[in-house]
């Protein structure tokens, strides 16, 4: 059978996936059982990074195993808007062409964005193709569709009117970068180190990392059993302050920390949230102190008004160090800064009118039960009803779960699903169409996660029912373990509630890709890997092997292009076995005939069968990478490295054909494209269609476990021939003493693997003083070494090694003798002469024992 001597990604490859495409091969075939998951939707502005392509990995391989098991299987792809991303690119491309975001205007402005989106969507989807995802591009979904859309609204609606979305002034968490407010799980935290400041205010010394605050600071809190404080609470005092004297009261609230500083504060509650809830509690004023841009606002100061916070920050401090009020400087104080996790900027808490989801109310019947939302998201976990993988990170969901506070839904951006709320003369209506004239719709748009959380039904095209009745609840969940409270939890939380029922049955989050020390891949770093860049030098399956093979769930997984590299040498070398044995068998023999088996047909059709049990039994508890490694492993070694090799002493075509089937469907979902070439040699079906490999129990053989002492005997002579410089030597006489059935009848092969041609088998009984093997199963190996030419000239080389092994080993002995050497050199240099010195010795022992043979054969 001629076929191509390796496989030419560049050529097959597009070739293959445009024949899938065409030939439907990615649509759902109709079963009695079905199998789904949907797509994390790539960010549409985006590129295919490697966290896209571990995912899109993963995800494929699950979608095929499951379709070649006969799941009728969906695999939605899809693209999201990514609101505040997309704005921020759209806004910065305009600003370089010298035009505005405000001049434009909301509309015009949401026109450049669509037309950015639709060049940028063509780009993502097409390299998410690049990883040969087996995904239905029929059914992709947008979630800025008008139909999407469309019920993202009306689900809000239906929230408001179940009185579980309100509008409230509230602390909420404002980045005054991109001027918008910031969900608490798309906050980053940053340890600094900045100034404590200690300030005399009236009666107390009050302690702050935030001077500009404290413009209005009128009431001083204490802990009411603090015995420092217990006289003065409830009663007023002229403070001299920042811009004269004002009248300050002292209160006093258990929530205060005696042990933080003074244990004396004075409270902002305009921009600290344990600051409102304490003046909500007290009923004190709230006044806002920092604008939406980060600025002291001019009404509250004269002298600071219009400053940024840090440069007000300097100038406070000026000023009460020229009134003598600055009691000490701590400039060593170390806090967490919270930071939006989209462009890093310092968050500023504001208190601000927006809309927010109620957690906490008890009003939503699931599964005849009345649950919060927040009971909801616990329970389903916590019974088992979504398992989450790997378990370790439910301690993480349940920490964040268990905290949960009403979500704050409203951003300041244009470009997002809209609020469908209508403002007049102070009333509010929350429909989709204008009440009327004079009614202005909210200007905001809704959290990005809103809609992303709704994606598991959207997707199937809620509220028609016709994918939904048989693909919802999703089969699997596969992310990223960084996004478990930004979206998993959201997705449960709208599942819930609108389906009564959960998104998906299992979660499986993998972990971050990184660099070979470790490290978290960065372009500045240059150490960064484009996932485009590797496809299109080695191909996109050994790209897939990498990311998956030394891979755990939630575990970050070390890539580099080496790694990569050497994925692409296992593909070569599986296109390169499968090509010998195509070349020698004969196609028609398809029928295993177990009466004309030998030794290693009995052997590699039971190891077969095991590999197909255990493969499968991973996939299916999500072990990807012990799946891949056993595929890897019995290729490389058992069937390439063993059976192919006595293949060539005699061939059993039936055997071959069972074994490669086998193997290219198991190895398929990890590397589709140089299978489904490989497969096409031998059958006209397509691969990705046909049926996942069953273990077939008459192929298993009791005796297999016999080839393990025929390859412990091809080892050995190897080993010894090697210890004597002879592996190119087929003449070297080899007795072999043995009543090994198995050994016996294999003698050829035997002779093939080892390279030897001039072996006899010799009499258990004879004596013999030759250089040996002695193996476990009453097998010796003997070497004649009598009647060699250069044995000589072996003593001689090895007697120059020898003294050499001894020069190391003595100079290792001496370093580690060494006081001063072990006293100063780091721990791992120390272990690593260590290591030296016990390879060396073992060397010089081996040397010493050749050396002793080789003499007595002079």
């Amino acid at each position: 059978m001629e076929i191509a001597k390796n496989f030419d990604f560049e050529k097959y490859e597009t070739e293959i996936y445009e024949r899938w495409e065409k030939n439907k091969c990615f649509e759902p075939i109709k079963s009695d059982k079905q199998y789904s998951i949907i797509m994390p939707p790539p960010n549409a502005t985006g590129i295919l990074h490697l966290g896209h392509s571990i995912g899109l990995t993963i995800q494929d391989i699950l979608v095929r195993f499951k379709r070649m098991q006969g799941y009728e299987t969906i695999y939605v792809p899809g693209t999201d808007h990514a609101a505040i991303a997309t704005e921020s690119k759209v806004a910065q491309i305009l600003g370089e062409q010298g035009i505005e975001r405000n001049s434009l205007g909301r509309e015009k402005f949401l026109e450049e964005v669509d037309k950015y989106v639709k060049n940028s969507q063509s780009n993502i989807i097409e390299q998410t193709k690049l990883m040969g995802v087996s995904a239905d591009w029929s059914k992709l979904r947008y979630t800025m569709e008008e139909d999407i859309s469309e019920q993202v609204q009306d689900i809000f609606i239906k929230m408001y009117n179940d009185g579980l979305i309100y509008r409230s002034g509230r602390i909420v968490n404002w980045d005054p970068n991109l001027e918008t407010t910031v969900s608490d799980d798309e906050l980053e935290y940053e340890t600094k180190t900045d100034n404590f400041y200690y300030f005399q205010f009236g009666p107390v010394v009050i302690s702050t990392a935030r001077p500009e605050t404290k413009f209005a600071d009128k009431t001083i809190v204490v802990h009411p059993e603090d015995e420092r404080y217990k006289e003065i609470i409830g009663k007023e005092f002229d403070v001299e302050w920042i811009e004269g004297t004002i009248k300050a009261k002292v209160i006093s609230d258990e929530c205060i920390d005696m042990e933080l500083g003074t244990g004396a504060m004075t409270i902002t509650p305009a921009h600290s949230l344990v600051d409102f809830e304490l003046a909500q509690k007290h009923d004190l004023e709230i006044k806002q102190i920092i604008d939406l841009e980060g600025k002291i606002i001019p009404s509250v100061s004269k002298t600071c008004g219009g400053l940024s916070v840090k440069q007000a920050r300097k100038k406070v401090t000026e000023i009460l160090e020229e009134k003598g009020l600055v009691v000490k400087i701590d400039n060593k104080y170390k806090h967490n800064v919270a930071v939006n996790y989209r462009g890093g900027g310092t968050i500023e808490p504001q208190v601000m009118k927006q809309w927010w989801l109620d957690v906490n109310k008890k009003t939503i019947n699931y599964k005849g039960k009345t649950l919060s939302f927040k009971e909801i998201l616990q329970n389903v976990v916590r019974e088992n009803e979504i398992k989450i993988t790997p378990n370790r990170f439910e301690k993480n969901y349940f920490n964040w779960i268990d905290n949960l506070q009403d979500w704050c839904l409203s951003r300041q951006i244009w470009f997002g699903h809209r609020i469908p709320a209508w403002f007049k003369d102070g009333q509010i209506k929350v429909q989709i169409q204008s009440p009327g004239k004079g009614w202005q719709q909210d200007p905001d748009t809704l959290d990005t996660w809103y809609s992303a959380g709704m994606w598991p039904f959207t997707a199937l095209g809620y509220p028609n029912t016709d994918l939904t009745d048989k693909f919802y609840p999703g089969s699997c969940l596969e992310t990223g373990n960084d996004i478990i409270f930004f979206w998993v939890a959201r997705m449960i939380l709208f599942g819930t509630y609108v389906m009564n029922d959960i998104p998906f049955k299992d979660v499986y989050l993998h972990g971050m890709v990184v660099d070979k020390n470790g490290k978290k891949m960065s372009k500045t770093k240059g150490n960064g890997i484009d996932p485009r860049e590797m496809i299109a030098k080695y191909g996109t399956d050994p790209l897939r092997l990498s990311l998956v093979i030394g891979s755990s769930p939630g575990e970050k997984l070390r890539l580099y292009e080496e790694k990569i590299a050497t994925y692409k040498n296992f593909v070569t070398k599986v296109w390169n076995s499968v090509r010998f044995a195509l070349m020698y068998t004969n196609s028609n023999e398809t029928t295993i005939d177990n009466t004309k088996l030998n030794i290693q047909d009995k052997w590699i059709l039971s190891e077969c069968q095991n590999l197909i049990n255990s493969v499968t039994e991973n996939l299916e508890s999500y072990r990807f990478s012990d799946a891949g490694n056993q595929i890897y492993n019995f290729l490389r070694n058992k069937l390439c490295d063993w059976y192919l090799e006595m293949s060539k002493v005699e061939t059993n075509s039936a055997v071959v054909l069972h074994v490669i089937d086998a193997c290219l469907k198991l190895l398929h979902p990890f590397t589709p494209m140089a299978t489904t070439k490989l497969y096409s040699y031998i059958n006209e079906n397509e691969l990705m269609l046909e049926s996942w490999p069953e273990v077939k129990t008459e192929l298993i053989f009791e005796e297999a476990k016999e080839m393990e002492k025929l390859i412990q005997t091809v080892t050995a002579i190897r080993r010894i021939k090697k210890e004597f410089d002879l592996q190119t030597d087929k003449q070297v006489p080899i007795k072999l003493q043995t009543q090994q059935k198995y050994i016996i009848e294999s003698l050829e092969v035997i002779k093939k693997l080892s390279n030897s041609e001039n072996i006899e088998l010799s009499n258990n009984s004879e004596k013999l003083k030759l250089p040996s093997e002695h193996l476990s199963f009453a097998t010796d190996i003997y070497l004649k070494l009598e009647n060699l030419n250069n044995i000589q000239e072996q003593v001689e080389k090895t007697e120059k090694q020898l003294n050499k092994i001894e020069k190391q080993l003595t100079n290792f002995t001496n370093k580690l003798s060494n006081k001063k050497f072990t006293d100063n050199a780091p721990g791992d240099i120390i272990e690593k002469v260590e290591t030296e010195k016990d390879k060396a010795q073992e060397l010089l022992n081996n040397l010493i024992h050749k050396l002793n043979v080789l003499k007595e054969c002079l």
